[in-house]
């Protein structure tokens, strides 16, 4: 399942965020959307995603993508701890098991009974991946997800996307290339 994006426009009173953007995010490939800030990063995912509407062009996508996206802000109750996020957000479709390995893969495997509110930035952010990544999911949308992740987390983390997110496209917002691998690279 490609994405294909053609001449997206966006402005916002007046003033032009995207201008004629047009790419394909392919199956099974991460493309990374680079561009200073305020270039309309954010913007086009949220078009991606139906939470925004463009001023012209098109998004073509098979019907009923199901979207998995982890935005800028980690978006968690912080409250509860690492699984009873998951938990709240995936529901009965929560694979208990497989949770526990992805938080233990993301370096957050002691955590347990933890509160949010006691996570560092790091800590969230890498909960943030996991939530989106436990999801059902056609496309992945990833807005600054590294941010905040020292070299060693970053990796890891980034692996994670990689090993599961096989066939699947991957959007990846960010001001820093991946850690590794192949991409496709989009500047706005």
């Amino acid at each position: 399942m490609d994405v294909h994006i053609e001449h997206l426009c966006k402005a916002y009173d007046g003033r032009p965020v995207l201008k004629n953007v047009s790419f394909t995010a392919i199956a099974g490939r991460v493309t990374c959307i680079m561009a200073p800030s305020g270039r309309g990063k954010t913007t086009l995912l949220r078009i991606l995603l139906g939470l925004e509407r463009a001023d012209s062009g098109t998004v073509s996508l098979p019907a009923h993508c199901r979207w998995s996206a982890v935005f800028q802000e980690d978006r968690l109750l912080e409250h509860l701890d690492a699984m009873e996020n998951l938990r709240f957000v995936l529901g009965g479709a929560l694979d208990g098991a497989a949770a526990r390995a992805l938080l233990t893969e993301l370096g957050l495997g002691d955590t347990a009974g933890k509160p949010v509110r006691e996570f560092s930035g790091g800590m969230k952010c890498r909960l943030a991946l996991a939530r989106a990544l436990l999801a059902p999911f056609d496309a992945l949308a990833l807005d600054e997800p590294f941010t905040g992740l020292d070299g060693d987390n970053r990796d890891r983390a980034w692996r994670c996307v990689l090993g599961r997110t096989a066939g699947r496209p991957v959007l990846l917002v960010s001001h820093e290339l991946p850690p590794t691998g192949e991409f496709d690279l989009v500047r706005l």
